[in-house]
């Protein structure tokens, strides 16, 4: 290095000498040069590679698309839970009859360990305008005692519903085509969650999605499951918790204060989930064979009115509002004059929900406040409810039920240590081991409440079974904990649920309603990613 540089300097002397060049600038261009040949010994130029070649200049994390080759994010959620019904009572909400015993509840009453979801999500933007989604859960592919056909829901009485024309469309052949319309090819599918492309950046406020997706119907349905406040949706957000085929358009101003969702959508099924063997849940309406001529229009808006304002906090309040036709029928009477086809009478169907949020500031702060309400109206299909066998159908169960409505609301509230007005003095150690213990277990708690109802227990009418559908309410009040980390990222929840079911004011010999014993005790793991 030294010979190369003297060597340089001897003939930049002599040439600037002949030029009239001055010293100054000799020791200039020296220096200059010095540099130079130091910086190219200390830096090591890195070997590029034919992959680094192709991903040169292409977006990453955080980063805006600017290309059209996609950025592909991996995410994921795990939920285990650890039932144990607390009752061990193994019959269910039906008392005795003198000729008909009580139905069994012995699956509902055997907990155990088992996993709720195991979810998988791809998302990937193919464009700066274009992001595809799609997410699985294997955990759907077989029932768990969350979706045992009599059960609806972790504490849900029966239901009593049984597939499709399973019997009475069996004229002159095989049914199998026509239950596969009916039901979603017998089983619903499982597996696949979401499938859809959400197409955004163009219409000013705006964006569209097309394809398997949750609409937004209420606000505890369509949220993210790994966000819920408690290990599951309250009874009535559990009907909303339902992807549909379709299209809709999101809008949003004032930095999300307002928000609009307008859709349109496939519409198979009921909003009873009762259009096949399976429950809520399972994917009843998605990606299944069509069983109408209709579509399903959804609106729904959300205002915030106040959001993070100081010590008023932040309030939202939101309506969503689906109206549809469900069924097709060959006839007046699919029971008596049956065809092999569809045999759903044509029913206006209709559904409501409202919802609010508030979480306050100031020496409140770290409190929180939701609720939900709504309200469902449609028809269930024929042969449909079989509580009691007083139907004119081949087993008893009803003819031609008429369009009924069931309606349910929850309120919860939770109080999170960390965000409270007792959060700085859980932060940092302590010399004293104890304290600081206690420290770093209450400050991830959250406390939270619920109180729920649901006309969840259906059952035919005892002077009218064929059309007419009674309906029983159960209460259920949800107390716990939830330890928390990043979020609801990493969570273990604590919760025990008080059940109690409407028992039959009117006392009635063949029907006999009692409360079962089935309060539950659950902890729940979860991770998120």
């Amino acid at each position: 290095m030294r010979f190369a540089l003297g060597t340089l300097l001897a003939v930049l002397t002599i040439t600037s000498v002949q030029a009239g060049v001055s010293v100054d600038e000799l020791r200039r261009e020296v220096e200059d040069l010095r540099k130079r040949l130091n910086q190219q010994a200390t830096t090591k130029a890195p070997a590029i590679g034919r992959v680094d070649q192709l991903t040169q200049n292409k977006f990453g994390p955080n980063a805006a698309v600017t290309t059209k080759t996609g950025k592909l994010e991996i995410g994921g959620l795990l939920q285990l839970w650890n039932v144990s019904p607390r009752g061990k009572d193994t019959k269910d909400v039906f008392g005795f009859t003198d000729d008909r015993p009580a139905g069994t509840n012995e699956h509902i009453n055997n907990g155990g360990y088992f996993l709720r979801r195991t979810e998988l999500r791809f998302g990937m933007d193919v464009h700066e305008n274009i992001h595809a989604y799609v997410a699985i859960d294997p955990a759907r592919q077989q029932d768990s005692i969350i979706r045992a056909p009599s059960n609806q829901g972790l504490f849900k009485s029966r239901r009593f519903l049984s597939p499709e024309f399973a019997q009475v469309n069996d004229v002159g052949g095989s049914t199998a085509e026509v239950a596969a319309v009916q039901t979603g090819s017998g089983t619903g599918n499982r597996l696949l969650l979401d499938a859809y492309i959400n197409y955004h950046g163009v219409v000013p406020h705006h964006d569209f999605t097309i394809g398997q997706f949750k609409p937004k119907f209420g606000e505890e349905g369509p949220r993210d499951s790994g966000n819920l406040d408690f290990g599951e949706r309250a009874m009535i957000t559990q009907i909303n918790d339902e992807r549909d085929l379709g299209l809709q358009v999101h809008g949003t101003w004032w930095d999300d204060r307002f928000q609009y969702w307008t859709g349109v959508f496939g519409g198979a099924g009921n909003f009873f989930g009762t259009a096949g063997p399976n429950t809520i849940g399972l994917g009843q309406f998605g990606n299944r064979s069509d069983d109408n001529d209709h579509k399903d229009f959804l609106i729904s808006a959300l205002v915030r009115p106040i959001w993070n304002c100081g010590p008023w906090g932040s309030l939202e309040l939101g309506y969503s509002g689906q109206f549809g036709v469900h069924g097709e029928s060959a006839n007046d009477n699919p029971v008596d004059d049956a065809l092999n086809g569809l045999n759903r009478d044509e029913t206006s169907a209709i559904r409501h929900a409202a919802w609010a949020y508030y979480k306050p500031m100031g020496p409140t702060k770290g409190f929180w406040l939701r609720g939900e309400y709504g309200y469902h109206k449609d028809r269930t299909v024929p042969l449909s409810v079989n509580a009691f066998g007083l139907g004119g159908g081949p087993n008893g169960e009803q003819t031609s039920p008429k369009p009924f409505s069931r309606e349910g609301f929850y309120v919860g509230a939770g109080y999170r240590l960390s965000e409270s007005i007792f959060a700085e003095k859980l932060e940092g150690g302590s010399d004293n081991r104890y304290l600081g213990l206690v420290k770093r277990v209450l400050r991830p708690l959250e406390i939270v409440v619920r109180y729920e109802e649901f006309a969840n227990i259906i059952t035919e009418d005892l002077a009218k079974p064929d059309t007419h559908t009674d309906k029983f309410r159960t209460q259920v009040l949800t107390v716990g904990a939830n330890a928390y980390e990043a979020g609801y990222r990493h969570r273990v929840s604590y919760l025990y649920m008080f059940v109690n079911e409407q028992e039959d004011e009117t006392n009635q010999p063949a029907r006999r309603l009692r409360e079962v014993k089935n309060n539950v005790w659950m902890v729940s793991y979860q991770l998120m990613f």
